[in-house]
């Protein structure tokens, strides 16, 4: 059947199905990131961004495009990570734009919206690549632009949509040699190829099937001692809610710490968050009813899920590690944490995985410890649960990832109680030595130049393993091998660690550095980095050498080298 015009309800469909097919097929996308290490994430952190969308419309009910639409930017927004997920949200973040004032659309207004949604994401890039997902939906909407009609129809449109993404996405090698040279095409443009090709099939009237062959992608979570207290623990029940304000409470300018002030005596592990006129609270209590109470008083519920934690826990008489930012119903949450009384000029958030990382950031003064890094980005909406915990009048934050930047840039321009500063730190190294020259006693703008400078001359060195047989600017590389990355570029890649290592340290130590600091992690065991140290003792006598138990995934080595 031809459809001339499609409503909220037929939106929400494909969108969902969008989501399914990419679910489906979002391991194969994180395989198609350039580098051959084991860091490809950019189709976990797509899936995660819309999820954070579907969540926010699957129980909702409405004819209208643009609440739909609305709604669902709304939970991309928060759930947003990773560059390629930023730039996901941005996308329909424009769409809902172009849908605005509309309850149902035709071809040449979906052409419209999706031209919204590419200006609005080339906004949300500082400096945009081509040949990556921002050009296969920027040509894709250029080409509906330029051919839909009164008398096209949804069905065609979208037949048209996905033969240009396609084909835009096939010419992403000729406009990025990196790409050509790995024979691969851009993750990201056929991450969004995967949620097309899943709004034509729910269009067709087919199932999106529930596939099994991609692989699970945990949480992220820090440190925690979760599962010894949970002995003790009187469980109760796991609330969660999204309010909407009541209008005569004003909501645009109605304070969240009003409800949070209320539910804090009550319950734990509370997380909640503002966004326009909803209210989003997650909390562990004994007493559901009291919290609903709490929350009718402020507006009306859009959805709600009680579980019972107790019964969980009977069920499962093996007591399970469970790491801080997801709790054992499923949902996110961070521990309890009580807002200071006392509000202090300077508050410092870090991104870091490992335990050792975790430990060495707090020890340096930060205040607040983002779980996430390589292969697990953080979202908005975790960036802004940790500055719900502080209470000053400027954040500093360090993201330690280039892929991170953007969700932290967008937290920042979402959050309200403090002004947030976000220091573009690429690398764990380059936070970590920033922290280590942080002096907070001067004005913020003075701070912030101060850390950039330091940032700026700090070498990154990581070490890692090949998962596959590829070669890169010439250097042949063999899966399983250890490569060596200097700067985000590979310099190194041998059977054997040290032998990487020794390479890498020929690149990326000069005359002018003194100081190494060596962070291992978990694959690596003392007698190697005893091994390690004694050569750069004995090759590089210039250079001051600290070492920490970083307890890292992924590399088995970070090295500040200043």
């Amino acid at each position: 059947m031809q459809i001339k015009k499609m409503d909220g309800v037929l939106f929400k469909a494909l969108v969902i199905g969008g989501a399914q097919n990419l679910k489906n097929n979002y391991a194969e996308i994180d395989s198609l990131n350039v580098f051959p290490v084991p860091d490809g994430d950019t189709g976990t952190n797509m899936k995660m961004t819309i999820d954070g969308g579907i969540n926010e419309i699957y129980n909702l009910h409405e004819n209208s495009i643009q609440e739909v639409a609305k709604k669902l930017s709304r939970g991309m927004l928060m759930g947003a990570r990773g560059n390629s997920g930023v730039i996901l949200s941005q996308l329909f973040r424009g769409v809902a734009k172009g849908f605005d004032g509309f309850e149902q659309v035709d071809a040449i207004r979906l052409a419209n919206a999706f031209a919204s949604g590419v200006e609005q994401a080339y906004k949300a890039v500082m400096k945009p690549v081509e040949g990556t997902i921002l050009t296969v939906a920027r040509e894709a909407s250029e080409k509906m632009t330029a051919i839909s009609s009164s008398r096209m129809s949804i069905n065609e449109f979208f037949s048209e949509y996905v033969d240009e993404v396609k084909a835009s996405l096939n010419r992403t090698p000729d406009l990025l040699p990196v790409l050509k040279e790995s024979g691969v095409v851009d993750s990201g443009g056929a991450g969004y190829l995967c949620i097309v090709e899943g709004m034509i099939k729910v269009l067709e009237g087919e199932e999106v099937e529930v596939c099994d062959c991609g692989m699970e992608h945990s949480r992220f979570g820090v440190e925690t001692t979760l599962a010894k207290e949970e002995e003790s623990n009187e469980f109760g029940y796991c609330t969660e809610f999204i309010l909407e304000i009541k209008n005569e409470l004003n909501p645009a300018d109605f304070d969240e710490r009003v409800v949070l002030d209320e539910l804090m005596p009550i319950g734990d592990s509370i997380a909640l968050v503002k966004d326009d006129n909803l209210i989003k609270v997650h909390i562990h209590t004994l007493v559901p009813g009291n919290v609903l109470n709490i929350g009718q008083k402020y507006g009306e519920f859009i959805k709600l899920k009680i579980e019972n934690m107790t019964i969980q826990h009977h069920e499962n008489q093996e007591i399970k590690h469970v790491e801080v930012g997801v709790c054992e119903c499923g949902s996110e949450h961070l521990p309890p944490v009580q807002k200071p009384e006392v509000r202090k000029k300077y508050a410092v958030v870090t991104v870091a995985s490992g335990a050792g990382l975790i430990k060495t950031f707090k020890d340096l003064g930060a205040d607040y410890v983002v779980s996430g890094g390589q292969s697990m980005n953080p979202s908005t909406e975790d960036f802004i649960r940790g500055y719900d915990t502080l209470n000053a009048e400027h954040i500093l934050v360090f993201p330690n990832n280039k892929n991170i930047i953007l969700a932290a840039n967008q937290s920042a321009k979402i959050y309200t109680e403090s002004q947030v500063h976000v220091i573009e730190s690429k690398t764990i190294a380059q936070g970590f030595s920033a922290l280590t020259m942080l002096d907070i006693s001067g004005e913020v703008d003075d701070i912030i130049e101060e850390m950039n400078s330091v940032i700026s001359n700090v070498t990154t060195g990581l070490v890692t393993y090949s998962i596959r047989d590829t070669v890169v600017e010439g250097l042949k590389i063999r899966k399983d091998d250890y490569i060596g990355i200097c700067n985000n570029k590979i310099v190194a890649s041998f059977k054997r660690k040290i032998d990487t290592v020794k390479a890498l340290l020929k690149e990326a130590v000069t005359d002018e550095k003194e100081l190494i600091t060596i962070i291992y992690g978990n694959d690596t065991t003392l007698k190697e980095v005893n091994e390690f140290v004694k050569y750069i003792e004995k090759n590089y006598s210039n250079l001051e050498v600290d070492v920490i138990e970083g307890n890292q995934e992924v590399y088995s080595y970070i090295l500040a080298i200043e």
